[in-house]
């Protein structure tokens, strides 16, 4: 069991030093990444202490599970930014840094006197990140955002209930948190290959809306795509309520049927070969795609006849891509993510023993 302690700054981003200025969890989120790629990253608190410290499961006060496992391996330090002197002291860290992130609203930060500008005049090679709701070009630039906003203003309660829910619902993560937080890290990422390249540093902007839009979008635009239109919005296969794990005999499977090889394969092991395969709805990706519903349920009624243990001998002979249904729980003891070291058991100085994942990359030469 090894003990939790700061970064020791090995890694692609050794010798980066990262002032974060964040809370709850876009923000910590990105700056863990950067921690546990080998950046020097120094949060900074208000007295009142990050909000997520809060939430959730905890053995002592103020020490919530998401707040530990987003600020693992960074330094910490309490500052009043309300006041001249905690400005003062984030400029001064400023000095030192090659990157400040926040996700505060621009504006608030600039009435702070931490925005670019002010930051550059002390750093001019400071990469300057402000993850905040919305891209500043537009009418809702000062408006706040929080994950659950963000998911009802780009679609996902509306994909929700076309794919079946009861009533319109947020996905149950912090999606947009994220995805913008991923963002966030390779704009950081890049930003120092800019100014490797440069010597200049430069100001980011990492819009929540615009970064979530991206991510649906790609997948649900659809016949939006072209003008004028040519249908609806909505990848089909994705939003029938018949994709989902399949009911065997015994419990549940996932199993993707995706492209002709694996259908051949898959009516060969069970014995359709002159049967079902030769049925027109499954004879090539576009047959599948037009008949989507009736795929997922004739697949749904066969799934029933055999155990999962079954299934999983059958499929994994036939190369035909099958998982088993896990909960969270499942996977702190799974076999894959045990041997590769991604959960690992640490203790922490005040809070004792811990599960914590490791960064999920491997690399030949820098080890994250």
């Amino acid at each position: 069991m090894s003990d939790v302690q700061p970064q020791s700054h090995a890694g692609p981003l050794a010798g980066v030093r990262v002032l974060d200025l964040t809370s709850v969890i876009m923000g910590p989120f990105a700056t863990q990444i950067l921690a546990q790629l080998g950046a020097e990253v120094i949060k900074v608190e208000t007295p009142e202490g990050d909000n997520m410290r809060h939430v959730g499961p905890m053995v002592h006060p103020g020490m919530g599970h998401i707040f530990l496992h987003a600020n693992a391996g960074k330094r910490s330090i309490v500052l009043d930014l309300k006041h001249p002197e905690g400005c003062e002291a984030a400029l001064r860290l400023a000095e030192g840094c090659d990157v400040l992130i926040s996700n505060v609203r621009p504006q608030a930060l600039a009435r702070l006197g931490l925005d670019y500008e002010a930051v550059r005049a002390r750093n001019p090679r400071i990469i300057h990140v402000s993850c905040c709701g919305f891209d500043q070009d537009g009418p809702d630039a000062a408006r706040p955002a929080y994950d659950d906003l963000i998911q009802g203003a780009t679609g996902i309660p509306w994909l929700m209930q076309t794919y079946g829910a009861a009533e319109p619902c947020y996905a149950p993560t912090t999606l947009s948190d994220r995805v913008t937080g991923l963002h966030a890290v390779y704009a950081v990422t890049a930003a120092l290959y800019a100014r490797s390249q440069t010597g200049q540093g430069q100001a980011i902007v990492v819009p929540m809306f615009e970064a979530m839009a991206q991510f649906v979008l790609g997948d649900h635009m659809a016949g939006l795509s072209f003008e004028p239109p040519r249908g609806d919005p909505g990848y089909a296969r994705l939003l029938t309520p018949h994709r989902k794990p399949y009911a065997t005999r015994d419990g549940m499977l996932c199993v993707l049927i995706y492209n002709d090889k694996h259908w051949r394969s898959f009516f060969a092991a069970i014995g359709e070969s002159e049967g079902l395969a030769l049925d027109p709805r499954f004879a090539t990706h576009s047959a599948r795609a037009a008949h989507i519903d009736d795929v997922y349920a004739e697949v749904a009624r066969l799934m029933r006849t055999r155990t999962t243990a079954e299934w999983r001998t059958l499929l994994d002979a036939a190369d035909v891509p099958n998982m088993p249904m896990n909960s969270p729980a499942d996977l702190l003891t799974n076999p894959q993510l045990r041997a590769t070291g991604f959960v690992r058991e640490t203790l922490h100085p005040s809070e004792g023993p811990l599960h914590t994942l490791a960064h999920p990359t491997r690399w030949s030469a820098t080890p994250s």
